[in-house]
């Protein structure tokens, strides 16, 4: 039986990376809602959009990942989703501040390929769906 496709928002500032990983992730039985920068994503969130995941880039201009994420568990926007860090930097001080943030994944952008972030994301959903 065909499952129902997860609903994903992709935030990022990089509208290059968002086409190419919301043509990736719609190829990929997956939903796809972008917003350029975190203010879009917080709007769309605003408006009633509930995605089952948020990938969420890390260095924005204006607001970080961090500063967005933080904002949507301050405003109790879309509780039920997954948020995993999609980022270029792979410190181990940002990934302690993802997971502190509640976020249920860190990806680190140069050292994975797109196919390796869908299968991530995919991995790490069902997981959580395991628990």
């Amino acid at each position: 039986m065909e499952t129902e496709p997860k609903k994903i928002l992709i935030i990022d500032d990089d509208s290059f990376l968002l086409d190419m990983y919301a043509l990736k992730f719609s190829k990929s039985n997956f939903n796809v809602s972008t917003a350029l920068g975190p203010e879009s994503a917080l709007e769309k969130l605003r408006g009633g959009l509930t995605p089952d995941v948020m990938l969420i880039d890390i260095m924005m201009p204006v607001m970080s990942g961090f500063e967005f994420l933080t904002k949507v568990k301050e405003e109790n926007l879309s509780p039920g989703s997954v948020c995993i860090f999609l980022s270029n930097r792979g410190l181990s001080s940002d990934i302690t501040q993802a997971e502190s943030l509640g976020a249920s994944g860190y990806i680190t952008k140069g050292s994975t390929t797109p196919s390796e972030v869908i299968a991530k994301v995919v991995d790490i959903l069902n997981k959580i769906k395991k628990q």
